[in-house]
């Protein structure tokens, strides 16, 4: 019984001289934003580069010894005259191509007459003659090099070759 009586003197002791505890500097919390108020910045999709646009396509394709767009591509280059309208910053090579049949002056000379017809729709559609330059590549440039139906129809085209 002795033990238990020191032992609750010890500890009473104990408790009294303990020293008081220090008061705390309340902690001030950092500002966070409400859900409701923060902004998502979207990044803005230039639409040339959007493939809902369509702008995204930018060859046109033509028929043997053919200078003049398909009716089925006069949209698209609509499309492109209202894009270079609305962005008078923007420019863009046209680049006339032919397959490899013919002679090389042919060639040129039809690939030429192709950029240009496709020069002369953009500028009646709202692009400005600055924006547009046409240049003919003939048969140098082709995109597939088969030697057969596929791959001539493939490498009669205008490329529309924007400026980055």
């Amino acid at each position: 019984m002795k033990k238990i009586a020191l032992s609750g003197l010890l500890l009473s002791l104990l408790t009294a001289c303990a020293s008081q505890p220090k008061p705390v500097a309340p902690v001030e919390k950092a500002p966070v934003a409400d859900a409701t108020t923060v902004k998502v910045g979207t990044a803005e999709i230039d639409p040339l580069d959007d493939p809902k646009t369509g702008l995204t396509y930018r060859s046109l394709y033509y028929a043997l010894d053919v200078d003049v767009i398909q009716d089925a591509d006069k949209p698209l280059v609509a499309a492109h005259a209202k894009y270079l309208g609305s962005h008078p910053a923007r420019t863009v090579r046209l680049e006339g191509n032919a397959d490899e049949r013919g002679s090389n002056e042919y060639n040129l000379a039809l690939a030429q007459r192709r950029a240009d017809g496709v020069k002369k729709l953009l500028l009646l559609g709202g692009a400005k003659e600055g924006q547009l330059t046409s240049v003919s590549y003939g048969e140098e440039k082709p995109r597939n090099t088969s030697h057969d139906e596929d791959g001539w129809a493939e490498n009669r085209r205008t490329d529309l070759n924007y400026a980055k």
